[in-house]
């Protein structure tokens, strides 16, 4: 009698169970609602901790399922190995490492437009989940998916379902400093909640100081309904205003920039009194998130003075993503921030900033460095071509590289949008092509091993001069990218002299011979050749 062995599911089928499984799907509804409800409603740890909970439930069976629609035959356990370990290797590398959240943030931007992932070791805290989400593949293992209806019903619903929860978090929130009024004789802030570079947002969140200045709480109901209806007027804005009591003291915004002046004749003449430089504000652009291509939302936006009695006054500035700053009655400026209220109190220094501040700026650095170096090779491989006589086949195409490369360069380094970080992986592919056409044909098969050890040295080379600029700029010196791109292409010169310089290792194109090894006398054949008469060969 022949014995049938009972073959075991496929790695497909237990992996659709434990996305249907009841913790997997109740992880699901949790994140949706959590990120697009309670987030918006009490922002806080605790719904964030909730999403990292969620998320690190839900994403190993995605993971899996992902996986194993790419690999049918791949066994379950190396699926769900493979899931549980990437889902929390890669949370615990974000979550500890502010250069990797800053990928993470690209990444997302891309998939689900502008979001945020910061470095945070308190989320380490769930990490546990993991365990709820290995319990859930422990019971799918037993009761897999057989049948095909139900296999369907997981890949059309709660697949698509599953990547939207995941995918498509939260809206970016970011504060803006919009309104400086002075209302019964105290200095009111208003702060907008706002999701993109608007024109002016409103503001949403009151905050009132009753010691001009000092301190700041946040504004009761009536308050809130009084100012917000006050802050519809059209009128607001103000760029200028004037003390009541000594009308001859007044203060003006200058536009697009954060710059008071002020004057001591009622307005016929004005000086500087106080300002962020624009290498400053250079700086503030590359640290906050949705400031707008050239730091729209940076820029003074609203004014207005209080007087505080015995001649004094003191001065309230709205400046947009950067908060507000107050001129105190004895003449001294300070930045504030946005008053101590939901988005904190303390605003970044003016003079320092680190990588992982700027956002798309590691990314924009990283591949213009090796967009060089993969220069370097390019024209290194056109050289030894040349030299060859395959450079009339390897021009052309190369050159159509270089100018590919050019142009998925420039959107990276012109744009502040989601077009950044999805041209950089374009420009990663082309560098990747270019680098195969230098040296995969025919005549690099030949090639001394000295010449293409130069040759990679003059790329290693380099990518570390141009380097040196770009990671300069990233800690804000220079400040400006084009001075940073600017001292990247002298950078690329010892490089490109020493990859041009290999192709003297190169062996010289010579005419082919019918027949190898050529002979050592001149052979003249017979034309027309007879039969059985061949040069080099006897009757």
């Amino acid at each position: 009698m022949t014995r049938h062995r009972a073959t075991a599911p496929d790695g497909t089928q237990v992996a659709l169970a434990w996305l249907g499984r009841p913790e997997t799907v109740l992880a699901l509804l949790v994140l949706l609602l959590n990120d697009h409800v309670l987030k918006a409603a009490w922002p806080g740890p605790v719904t964030g901790k909730l999403s990292d909970v969620a998320g690190l439930v839900l994403a190993p069976s995605l993971v899996a399922v992902l996986v194993t629609l790419v690999a049918p035959r791949l066994r379950a356990l190396v699926a769900a190995l493979v899931a549980l370990g990437s889902v929390g290797v890669g949370f615990a590398v974000v979550k500890t490492s502010g250069y990797a959240a800053t990928a993470a943030s690209d990444l997302w931007s891309v998939v689900s437009g502008p979001s945020s992932v910061r470095a945070d070791r308190t989320d380490l805290l769930a990490l546990p989940a993991l365990a709820v989400a290995g319990w859930a593949w422990h019971r799918a293992r037993r009761d897999p998916v057989g049948r095909r209806s139900a296999r369907l019903v997981r890949l059309l619903v709660l697949l698509p379902a599953a990547t939207f929860a995941v995918a498509a978090t939260s809206a970016l929130h970011s504060p803006d400093a919009v309104d400086a009024a002075v209302v019964d004789g105290r200095l009111v802030a208003g702060i907008a909640d706002s999701r993109g570079p608007e024109s002016r947002p409103v503001a949403s969140q009151w905050r009132i100081s009753e010691d001009a200045g000092l301190t700041w709480r946040d504004a009761t109901a009536g308050e809130v309904a009084l100012l917000t209806s006050r802050s519809a007027d059209p009128a607001l804005p103000a760029r200028e205003d004037c003390s009541t009591a000594s009308p001859r003291h007044c203060y003006r915004l200058t536009p697009g920039r954060i710059r008071v002046e002020a004057s001591d004749d009622a307005g016929r003449n004005w000086h500087l009194s106080w300002q962020v430089t624009e290498e400053q504000r250079a700086l503030l652009n590359a640290r906050y998130q949705e400031a707008g291509p050239h730091g729209e939302r940076i820029a003074g936006q609203d004014l207005a003075v209080l007087d505080t009695g015995a001649g004094g006054h003191v001065v309230l500035v709205a400046n947009g993503r950067d908060g507000f700053a107050v001129r105190g009655a004895d003449g001294r400026w300070q930045r504030i921030g946005f008053t101590g209220g939901q988005w904190g109190a303390n605003p970044p220094p003016l003079d320092a900033i680190s990588p992982m501040d700027r956002h798309n700026d590691p990314l924009r650095a990283v591949t213009l460095a090796f967009a060089l170096a993969a220069f370097v090779l390019i024209v290194s491989g056109m050289r030894a071509g040349h030299t060859t006589g395959y450079g009339l086949s390897l021009s052309f195409p190369l050159s159509v590289v270089l100018f590919l490369v050019a142009l998925a360069l420039l959107p990276v380094w012109t744009t502040d949008d989601l077009v950044a970080p999805t041209a950089a992986i374009g420009c990663a592919f082309l560098l990747l092509g270019g680098t195969m056409l230098a040296l995969i044909p025919n005549w690099a098969r030949r090639a001394p091993g000295r010449w293409t050890a130069e040759v990679f040295l003059a790329a290693a080379l380099t990518l570390v001069l141009t380097a040196l600029p770009l990671a300069g700029w990233l800690h804000g010196r220079p400040v400006y990218a084009v001075i940073a791109v600017l001292l990247t292409l002298p950078a690329t010169l010892p490089g490109l002299v020493l990859g041009w310089r290999a192709a003297r290792l190169i062996e010289p194109w010579q005419a082919p011979w019918p027949y190898w090894p050529p002979p050592s006398h001149p052979v003249d054949p017979p034309y027309p050749p007879s039969a059985g008469q061949w040069p080099g060969r006897a009757r």
